[in-house]
């Protein structure tokens, strides 16, 4: 490399650790940490377990952070040093040029962390589909979401829990829950909440004639520390009703489900995964919970004004995404203006840009 060529690099990049300190805010983050690494120290922390895994997983995602950084810029410290030795030494010259590619592709990633700092981005999070009106046709379309959504949870080695799982009386599904398992499971899952659009030629209509159908998707955080949310029994309806497997699910099909209502918001949440009814009811508590929790957040924060976008009408004018098969092949994001026309492709699982680019366009917005 020609010196003027490393001093663009480093004038360009230290510009870029400045840019990332702020987004990841370090300050606050360093000061967060020392707060929560004496609450952990406590001879008391562990009294409310699930109190105590909360703070944990907060804990590591801000120490993961923090830990990112500072390699970063250790990593951008040494190859500053090294710049006057390599103009002496070939070789030298040949190992910056390799740390400096490497460097670049690290920071790309820290960019892309950056866009996942939101205070929930590193949960698990809990993804609900429920179709439109169409009935077959519609609730097919939830089914190839629900497969699309698998593929790419596959493709980050997410896990994936069934909650609920409502098969359709002739194909497809009528709702279905899921937990979805893994480091910013929510982060990545967020922009996913809204209505997704379908056209295609029906396979369920004889004239095969062009349909268009609609599914909600709807995708929370799921909070861990949720010990200071109370619910009282006279807000709440609680249902057990025969949990329905369908094929290749690992549902059971005992008098155990549950289903719960919050009467004051209307918020409905079911659990079938587990063959234990208390189980069933401890995990949906534990959803219900999470989401009057964001709800309260919400109001009382402004910084959380994004977490839980406006519930639409699952029909025209609404969706979020179009998913065009025929006369053409198109996948367009009505948010970003991104679009793929390899429809299969994205149908396989392969959303990553959809993904990203939603991202950054919310950190434009705000």
């Amino acid at each position: 490399m020609e010196k003027y060529e490393i001093n663009k690099f480093i004038s360009e990049y230290d510009i870029k650790l400045n840019d990332l300190n702020q987004a990841f805010n370090i300050e606050n983050k360093e000061k967060e940490y020392e707060k929560l690494d004496k609450e952990i120290q406590e001879p008391s922390f562990w009294n409310d377990q699930k109190k105590a895994q909360g703070i944990i997983s907060n804990f590591n995602a801000i120490k993961e952070t923090l830990n990112n950084y500072k390699d970063a810029k250790n990593k951008f410290d040494s190859i500053k040093e090294s710049v006057d030795l390599a103009f002496e030494d070939i070789d030298m010259m040949t190992l910056l040029e390799s740390e400096i590619k490497d460097f670049k592709s690290y920071i790309e990633e820290l960019e892309h962390k950056a866009l996942l700092n939101d205070k929930y981005d590193f949960n698990d999070c809990i993804l609900e589909l429920h179709p439109g009106a169409g009935g077959t046709e519609s609730m097919d379309w939830a089914l190839m979401l629900y497969r699309m959504y698998t593929r790419y949870c596959n493709k980050k080695k997410y896990k994936i829990n069934v909650i609920d799982y409502q098969p359709g009386s002739e194909a497809g599904i009528k709702s279905l829950t899921i937990e979805i398992k893994g480091d910013y499971a929510y982060g990545m899952f967020k922009g996913e909440r809204g209505v997704h659009r379908l056209v295609r030629l029906s396979p369920f209509d004889s004239s095969n004639s062009r349909h268009t159908s609609f599914c909600s998707c709807d995708v929370s955080p799921l909070i861990t520390d949720v010990s200071d949310v109370k619910i009282l029994d006279e807000d709440i309806k609680i249902d057990v009703y025969h949990s329905s497997g369908a094929g290749g699910q690992s549902v059971n099909t005992t008098d155990s489900a549950v289903r719960i209502t919050h009467k004051p918001t209307g918020i409905v949440v079911t659990c079938q995964n587990e063959r234990s009814q208390i189980k069933n009811k401890e995990f949906a508590m534990n959803v219900l919970k999470s989401k009057l929790l964001e709800l309260e957040e919400k109001k009382r924060d402004a910084e959380l004004k994004n977490l839980k976008g406006e519930q639409t009408a699952i029909n025209f004018g609404s969706q979020i995404r179009s998913y065009v098969f025929q006369p053409y092949t198109l996948v367009k994001d009505h948010r970003t203006n991104y679009e793929e026309g390899n429809i299969e492709s994205v149908m396989n699982g392969n959303i990553d840009s959809f993904i990203d680019s939603y991202l950054k366009y919310i950190k434009k917005s705000d």
